[in-house]
Formats: structure tokens, sequence, C-alpha cells
């Protein structure tokens, strides 16, 4: 087990803790008690976990390792934790876990079937993720709609996290500019759970939190979240406001990679906007061809500049 990862797992059970109240987790109120911690005592996530008090305090101090499934599940439970934070918490135990040999984190390049998909739904903006949020495919349209972040970097691929918290133009861009914030962060946590040793990730939180009282902020929190569907609020240059569905779907024949997917229903506003941002990019294209020629065949865990 790391020191980072016994601060990672310290940070994150106190703030789970502390975001419970006793009658939250059905334990009695005495009336005119002075609670001197915010949430539940450690003897109280105890008992509810099934667990002795001394066992938890050694958990809750960060060794997580050797902690059985039905172990992590009653803590889960106890702490009131959704499927992110359940989630992350085993991923955090397992991180624990005794040292093993393993290879560098390898390059996972968007295979041609992905490229062929994005280029074959010519009307829906779509693109590819890796983990640490950076775009590595886009078709036309997906590349048009998020126009802001690409043209506000001169690294390749752009990430959208960067974009969020270092680019004053995301203000404006997203509509819902407090939540993407928190959710970008939120999703970094998780990965970082899953993948502690990647270089790269750390890098890049490093240098976000070196930027960004706000990401320190965010960071601090110890939230995570799962990103799979939902509604997301922008507001184009040229567009004007869009309001799409959008849809995150992990590609089963690359691991760590996810397609973003953008709808709106027909006929509606948003619908005839991206109308007029497809017609628009149509006049865009080779423009976009020649600044952003790195993204196409980048591999997605290799970043690359623009010249």
């Amino acid at each position: 087990m790391s020191p980072r990862n016994a601060d990672e797992v310290k940070a994150f059970l106190a703030s789970r803790r502390a975001r419970v109240s006793p009658e939250e987790a059905g334990l009695p109120a005495y009336g005119g008690e002075r609670r001197r911690v915010k949430g539940l005592r450690r003897e109280e996530v105890a008992m509810l976990a099934g667990v002795s008090v001394d066992y938890y305090v050694r958990l809750e101090r960060g060794n997580l390792a050797g902690a059985s499934d039905s172990v992590l599940d009653a803590l889960a439970s106890a702490l009131r934790m959704d499927d992110a934070e359940r989630e992350h918490l085993f991923d955090l135990a397992r991180a624990a876990g005794p040292a093993r040999a393993s290879a560098p984190r390898t390059q996972v390049s968007v295979p041609w079937s992905v490229r062929t998909i994005l280029d074959g739904m010519p009307g829906i903006p779509a693109w590819v993720r890796n983990g640490r949020h950076d775009i590595v495919a886009a078709n036309l349209l997906g590349r048009a709609l998020y126009s802001p972040v690409f043209d506000g970097s001169v690294e390749r691929p752009v990430n959208t996290t960067k974009f969020t918290f270092l680019d004053p133009a995301a203000r404006q861009f997203w509509r819902d500019y407090d939540q993407v914030a928190h959710d970008g962060v939120a999703m970094l946590q998780m990965e970082a759970g899953r993948h502690p040793h990647d270089k790269r990730l750390v890098t890049l939180v490093g240098e976000l939190s070196t930027r960004s009282e706000e990401f320190r902020r965010h960071w601090a929190s110890r939230d995570v979240t799962l990103h799979r569907s939902g509604l997301k609020r922008l507001h184009h240059p040229v567009a004007g406001d869009l309001d799409l569905t959008y849809e995150s779907l992990p590609l089963a024949s690359s691991p760590g990679l996810t397609l973003n997917v953008y709808t709106a229903p027909v006929g509606s506003p948003t619908a005839d906007a991206l109308a007029i941002l497809g017609s628009w990019a149509a006049t865009q294209e080779a423009d976009f061809v020649a600044l952003d020629a790195s993204v196409l065949g980048v591999a997605a865990d290799e970043p690359s500049r623009r010249t």
C-alpha cells in the first residue's frame, strides 16, 4: 500500500462519514447532546457496518488491504454510498492490496471501426475520450460542437477538464458550469482510484491543482460520479443555446475509451441549431482537418502538440 493510496482512503472515508447524520443512519438522537464531529462518529460507523471500532479506525487510516467484499459492502451501506462511491471504494481497496509487478499502462489506439462509426453519423455530434478526458477522436459535427474546446488550446489531444478550469471561455460555453466542473473532477477521482499509478493522470491532476484554486476545492471534496447519460446545456458561438441529451458508451474493444454521443428530439430548437452547425462545419472542414490532424490516428494515451 502506497502512502498516496492511504491518504486517498483516509480522505474519502472521512468525507463520506462527515456527510451522514445520525438521523439519516437511523440512529437515535439524544436531546441536548453536543457532537464534536460533523456527521457520524467512527464508533457509530463501526456499529452500523458490524465491525469492531479498532478495525474501522484502521480502515479509515488507509489500511483497506485485505478487507473482504462483505466488509466493503457493509461499510458502503453504513455510509450510505451511491453506486459511484461504492465502486470507488472497491477500486481503492484493490489498489491497497499487495503490490504486483505490471507493465506500464498501454496506449490504446482508436480502432478504425470506431472511426467508421463516428464518420457514419454525420448529423450527430460524437467523439471519443480516454479516462483523463482527452478527446482522441471526433466526427466533423462533434469537432464543430466542441470548437471552443479545440480552438482554445494548442495542445493535442485537447482535454475537456483543462478547458473547464483553465480557459475563461468555459464559463460561457458550459451553461451549467458549476455542475460540469464538479462532475469533471468527480470523474477524474474515479479514474485515479482505478489507475493510481497512471503517471499522465498524476501529472494532469498536479497541473490543475497548481493552476486552479477551484479545481483544488473540488478535488478536496473527494466526490465521485458515474457519467453515463443526461442533459448537456451548451452555448455555442455559432449555433447559440443547445440542450443536448448525451450517452457515454464504454468501448468494449478498447478498455479505457468512451464514445460520447449527443442527440436532440427531431423538430426541436436544438435539432434545428445542430443543422445550422452542420452547415457551418462543412465550410470549416478543411481548416478543422489542418488544425487537428494530430487527433486523427492519435493513440488514446499518447499526447501530442500542434505545431
